[in-house]
C-alpha cells in the first residue's frame, strides 16, 4: 500500500551552504577554473536530497565542501550552528569508487571509521557485524575485497558508513559503477530502509547525474547548471511511495526533467508546467534497421504471424537473441507479440510488401511517431546555424540515464535508424551529425 509522501522537517537545517563558490586556481591565474558559482542549499532534518546536474556542473565538488573534505574559495558551510573548517563528523561518504582497504577483511574495512574514533575493538566489531547484516552481507566478514562482485564491494561502503551513525549520508555517484541489475537491487534496498523508517541517518544527500533514479529516491531534487555551477531551480518529488515508476505522475515529472536537463536555458518551473506527450527515452533495442526489415518480411512470408520458438529456429537464434528483434519490432509498431506468438500489425505488413522507397518512408513515420530519442536529436540538429552537432551532446544526454558503454549503444542504434529512414547523416570519423537538407558532411 502507497504511503504519504515523506514531510519535509521544518527549522534549522542539519547542513547549510552559504554562498559557496570554489575556483581552481592555474599557474598564472589567467585560466583559473570557476566550478561552483555563489550557490546556497539546505539539508533538512528527514529528507533525501538528490543534487542533479550535468558533467562539469560542479555536483561532487558540492558534496566534498558540504562533507568538509574540501574549502570553498568563498562561502561558508553551516553545521550544527558551527562554520564547517574540515572533515564533517556528522556526515559519512558513500564513494562511486568503493575506496575498500584491499588487505582488509569486509569487517575490518567496515570498522575503519570506528576504530579511528577510539572505540574499543570488541563494541566495533559488534557495530560492524549490525551494519553488514543491514546490507545483507552476512556470511562475508571474514572476505577480502578481491573475493567481491562490484555490488557487494558498494555494499560494503555503505555497511562503513551506516556504522558511524551518521547524522547526514552522502552519496557520491553511488551505483554508477555497477551494472544495471545490481543497481536497481541496490536503488530498491536504499529506498526500502528509508520507506521503512530503519535508515541510520537522518537525512540524505546523493549526487546523480541519473535523473530517474533522482526522481526515485529524492523529496527533493536541487538541479545544478553548468560553468560554473549554479542552482538552477528546486523540484519537489510529491509522489507517493514506494515510487512507481509506470505511474503517469513519475513519467511527467522525468520528462519535465529531462526537458531541464537537455535545455539549459529554459526555467525550472516552465519546463515542468509545460504539458505534452512523453518524451521519455526509453532504451532502444539494439537491432539494426536491416535487420528489423528481414524479420518483418520472413514473418509475413510465413503467414504473417505464429509461434516466436519457430522464428527462432528458422533464423538459427536463440530466443534471447531474438528477442531484441521482437522488441524493436513492436517499439516501432509493426507487431504484436503476445504468450510465444507473434503478429504483424497492418503498417508491419505494409513495410514488409514495401519497395525499398517505401518502406524508408513508412519506417520514417513510426520513427518520429514513436522514437522520442531520435526526436530529440533532429529537434537539435535543427536548432543549430549550422544544422550540425557533435555526437558528445548526444552521449552526454544519454549519460544521465545509462552507463557510458551503453549510451554509446542507444546512440548508434538511433543513428542506424535515422540513417535507414533518411533523417541525418553522420560521419564517423569527425563524430558529427549533419542535416541531410544540407547535402551531406560539410
Amino acid at each position: 500500500m502507497a504511503q504519504a509522501p515523506k514531510k519535509v522537517a521544518v527549522g534549522v537545517p542539519l547542513i547549510e551552504a552559504k554562498k559557496v563558490s570554489k575556483v581552481f586556481k592555474s599557474a598564472g591565474g589567467s585560466n583559473d577554473l570557476v566550478v561552483l558559482e555563489s550557490v546556497d542549499l539546505q539539508l533538512r532534518s528527514g529528507e533525501f536530497v538528490a543534487l542533479l546536474g550535468r558533467s562539469g556542473s560542479g555536483k561532487s565538488t558540492l558534496l566534498r565542501i558540504l562533507a568538509g573534505l574540501m574549502a570553498p574559495t568563498m562561502g561558508e558551510v553551516i553545521c550544527a550552528n558551527q562554520k564547517v573548517e574540515g572533515p564533517n563528523p556528522d556526515v559519512a561518504v558513500v564513494f562511486q569508487n568503493f575506496a575498500l582497504l584491499p588487505w582488509l577483511t569486509v569487517l575490518d574495512n567496515v570498522m575503519v571509521g570506528l576504530r579511528a574514533r577510539g572505540v574499543p575493538y570488541d563494541l566495533a566489531a559488534r557495530q560492524a557485524v549490525e551494519a553488514i547484516d543491514m546490507v545483507g552481507l552476512d556470511g562475508f566478514e571474514s572476505a577480502y575485497p578481491k573475493e567481491l562482485s562490484g555490488g557487494m564491494k558498494q555494499r560494503v561502503g555503505f555497511a562503513r558508513a551506516f556504522v558511524m551513525r551518521p547524522k547526514a549520508l552522502f552519496m557520491d555517484e553511488p551505483f554508477s559503477a555497477l551494472d544495471v541489475l545490481t543497481a536497481e537491487n541496490l536503488r530498491s534496498e536504499i529506498s526500502d530502509l528509508w520507506e521503512a523508517g530503519r535508515f541510520v541517518a537522518e537525512s540524505v544527500l546523493m549526487v546523480t547525474h541519473n535523473i530517474e533514479e533522482a526522481v526515485f529516491l529524492a523529496d527533493r531534487i536541487v538541479v545544478l547548471g553548468n560553468s560554473p555551477g549554479r542552482v538552477r531551480g528546486v523540484i519537489p518529488v510529491d509522489l507517493a511511495r514506494p515510487r512507481n515508476r509506470k505511474s503517469d505522475a513519475f513519467r511527467r515529472l522525468t520528462d519535465g526533467i529531462y526537458k531541464i536537463m537537455t535545455n539549459p536555458s529554459i526555467g525550472v518551473d516552465e519546463a515542468l508546467a509545460t504539458k505534452g506527450s512523453n518524451t521519455s527515452l526509453l532504451p532502444l533495442p539494439h537491432v539494426r534497421a536491416g535487420g528489423i526489415g528481414g524479420f518483418l518480411e520472413i514473418i509475413f512470408d510465413h503467414g504473417g504471424g505464429g509461434q516466436l520458438s519457430q522464428f527462432s529456429q528458422m533464423l538459427r537464434l536463440s530466443i534471447d537473441d531474438v528477442m531484441p528483434l521482437v522488441d524493436a519490432v513492436q517499439l516501432l509498431g509493426f507487431a504484436d507479440a503476445k504468450d510465444g506468438q507473434i503478429n504483424l500489425t497492418e503498417k508491419g505488413k505494409a513495410f514488409a510488401l514495401a519497395d525499398i522507397l517505401q518502406g524508408k518512408e513508412i519506417f520514417r513515420g513510426q520513427i518520429l511517431e514513436r522514437v522520442p530519442l531520435i526526436n530529440i536529436m533532429l529537434d537539435t540538429l535543427r536548432s543549430k546555424n549550422s544544422r550540425s552537432i557533435n555526437a558528445e551532446f548526444f552521449i552526454d544526454i544519454l549519460d544521465e540515464r545509462f552507463s557510458s558503454e551503453e549510451a554509446e549503444r542507444q546512440f548508434m542504434t538511433a543513428v542506424d535508424w535515422a540513417r535507414f529512414a533518411e533523417l541525418l547523416e553522420y560521419d564517423a570519423s569527425t563524430r558529427f551529425l549533419y542535416d541531410p537538407s544540407l547535402g551531406g558532411a560539410l
